[in-house]
């Protein structure tokens, strides 16, 4: 499942990117810097991501995932930090729910 949770999120962010036309977003993978240091994309495009993403998996893999968390936003260790991390944040919050 995790594996298609990573297509899901790099699927978005490619679509996000032909938007914002980021150089690091231009072939994303589970490294991909997301949010945070200096090629990580603003506040707004990641609530436009979260919510998208949100929508694909339920559309798609009939999960209920909550990405949207003030704790998450505002931890040291965001899981909204690379493709990767957010893939498995989206996991551990579809076992949540």
């Amino acid at each position: 499942m995790r594996d298609k949770v990573v297509e899901i999120l790099k699927s978005a962010v490619s679509e996000l990117n032909e938007e914002l036309q980021y150089e690091t977003l231009e072939n994303p993978g589970e490294e991909t810097t997301l949010f945070g240091g200096d090629d990580g994309i603003d506040s707004l495009s990641l609530v436009r991501l979260v919510i998208d993403v949100e929508q694909r998996l339920k559309e798609e893999l009939d999960i209920d995932a909550s990405l949207a968390d003030e704790r998450a936003m505002s931890a040291r260790r965001t899981p909204y930090r690379s493709i990767g991390t957010l893939a498995d944040f989206a996991i551990e919050q579809s076992q949540v729910s």
